[in-house]
């Protein structure tokens, strides 16, 4: 029988390879794991899909292929060869130059990185958003070989098509400049995810007029009730109690009251989203992902730093399943984490806004003319200037600053 690449949702057109878990002759069972996988939105195994024994594998590790497209083969006991499939190659991995084929990024969800990955190849050389580059199988092999961004070279072939030659040319034209390069410098080939994530940052800088704004959140309170209750609530729950799950909570609660926050831009209306969904940027080994909290507006603190656990273990983990980055509304980025104090986020398209929480200075601070040592935490907001006005993003970060300072000692968690 014929392994085929499944189909994960229709966001999802193609795949590249990352490595095979079995070899030809191995004895599989059902549902065993087959093959690692790499989509733009999340890496991912494939199972066996019955038992029986690898015949031939279709696919090298490190290329893509479209969602259908036979990777494999399998001698499933009591089923009769297929002469046909034996004879003619599995689609999408024909060798000829001349055989193109479309793989189509969707631009609806975008879960890599603090600005998401909508995986849309940018038009280039006069391509129109309707008309995709398309690449054949060979060619994508000898750029993989070689680093090269296919999207940066210009086709001589039929319609534009980039040939055999073209990236030939482009890895003879870099392995000149490398040949006068320093010796201490290293050519670092681009991964899936990080190419994605490129592609992704230039759509946002490109294609959403940004603004941005920020404000000064005193969180004092809040770091008192937190380091009160955050020893009784891991023995509790089992995870850290972390300041993200607050300001979750309150910025949860503010989308209900600022709904043109949680919409996108759809050209001729603004797409006013029915459920709040809140991704969270995650730093894994392959690179920024953000996973999503569903219906984050209905779940108490408690529970979202739950879910922040979970999702965030399992991204550092490479076991992020698609659903898990699908159908964001609204993106957080807590680059405190990281030391900062002031950063300036790109919105995640094709969401309006994303919201950055900084590191909890310790400052002075006039109070009732008096002078007195607070807890602050700066939080920046971008938007889409084409749904958002600075009216509405003002009212938007000054509920989520009216929420965190309100918190007190008998703050429900």
């Amino acid at each position: 029988m014929n392994i085929e690449l499944p189909h994960v949702g229709e966001s999802v057109t193609e795949g590249t390879i990352s490595r095979w878990l079995v070899s030809p002759g191995d004895r599989v069972e059902k549902y065993d794991p087959l093959v690692e996988v790499i989509t733009d939105k999340v890496n991912m195994e494939v199972p066996s899909p019955a038992s029986g024994t690898m015949s031939n594998i279709l696919v090298e590790e490190g290329e893509t292929v479209l969602m259908g497209a036979v990777i494999a083969e399998m001698e499933v006991e009591g089923e009769e060869p297929d002469a046909e499939a034996e004879e003619s190659p599995a689609p999408g991995v024909a060798d000829a130059p001349d055989i193109d084929r479309i793989g189509l990024l969707s631009k609806d969800i975008a879960p890599v990185g603090p600005t998401g990955s909508g995986g849309v190849i940018a038009p280039i050389d006069g391509d129109t958003p309707n008309r995709r580059r398309r690449y054949s199988p060979a060619v994508r092999r000898l750029a993989e070989r070689h680093g090269i961004d296919l999207t940066l070279i210009s086709g001589t072939g039929i319609d534009g098509r980039v040939t055999r030659a073209d990236v030939q040319a482009r890895v003879n034209a870099e392995s000149r400049t490398a040949a006068s390069a320093e010796p201490d410098e290293e050519r670092v080939p681009l991964t899936p995810v990080r190419r994605a994530i490129a592609l992704n940052m230039v759509r946002s800088s490109t294609e959403i007029p940004q603004a941005w704004s920020s404000v000064e959140v005193d969180v004092t309170h809040l770091v008192r009730l937190r380091k009160s209750i955050k020893d009784d609530f891991r023995d509790r729950e089992g995870v850290n109690l972390t300041y993200l799950a607050f300001v979750l909570h309150a910025v949860a609660a503010t989308l209900r009251e600022n709904p043109l926050l949680n919409s996108s831009w759809g050209t001729d209306a603004i797409i006013m989203k029915r459920r709040i969904n809140v991704g969270i940027a995650v730093a894994a080994p392959s690179g920024l992902v953000v996973p999503v909290i569903r219906d984050a507006d209905r779940l108490t603190i408690a529970e979202l730093a739950v879910a922040v656990d979970s999702l965030s273990e399992r991204a550092r983990a490479g076991k992020l399943a698609l659903e898990d980055v699908q159908h964001g509304t609204f993106t957080v980025n807590n680059t405190g984490v990281l030391g900062s104090v002031t950063s300036r986020a790109l919105v995640n398209p094709p969401q309006a806004a994303i919201l950055t929480t900084e590191a909890i200075i310790k400052r002075p601070v006039v109070i009732d003319d008096a002078i007195a040592i607070r807890s602050i935490m700066n939080v920046g907001l971008t938007f889409d200037h084409r749904i958002v006005d600075g009216a509405e993003a003002g009212a938007f970060t000054a509920s989520v600053k009216r929420l965190l300072e309100g918190i007190g000692l008998d703050t429900q968690v």
